[in-house]
């Protein structure tokens, strides 16, 4: 039981800020680990470790960014939890620029090949793709186990 003066733990603070404002289970959990992680990076200790947010949350994304070498859609997640922490749970103000290492955006290639075999081409030329591009990539070698084209 807490005392009066005391305030509850931060990461009790921040589940029940959540619950209030009804997010998802997952976004819970997943937010918990990056304040977590974050806490942990910076071997804070108490709550007055965490002043100085802006310069610690840039220090932590770029380290995901060029160390951990993260996905750009989970190094956003990341900086989502942390602005979270300090603007809704902290109430303390993120006034300056965050200029974070960016991780790399991952480029989606269109898949032309299934690994059950065959030529997808309808996928990149219509529904009847020409039986002579089909032929023509069989003649190279497709390695569909391994998803490529050999020349």
């Amino acid at each position: 039981m807490q005392s009066q003066d005391q305030k509850p733990k931060i990461l009790d603070q921040v589940r029940s800020i959540m619950r209030l404002h009804h997010y998802s289970i997952h976004t819970e959990r997943s937010y918990i680990d990056w304040i977590k992680r974050y806490i942990a990076f910076h071997l804070m200790k108490s709550r007055e470790d965490l002043a100085g947010g802006e310069r610690k949350i840039e220090a932590f994304l770029t380290h995901l960014a060029v160390d951990e070498q993260v996905a750009s859609a989970t190094q956003h997640q990341a900086m989502n939890a942390l602005v979270f922490l300090y603007k809704r749970v902290l109430q303390l103000p993120l006034n300056e620029t965050i200029n974070a290492v960016r991780a790399d955006r991952k480029v989606n290639v269109p898949v032309v090949f299934d690994p059950r075999g065959g030529c997808q081409g309808h996928l990149l030329y219509g529904r009847r793709a020409s039986t002579d591009r089909e032929t023509a990539v069989r003649e190279r070698g497709a390695n569909y186990g391994g998803r490529s084209i050999t020349h």
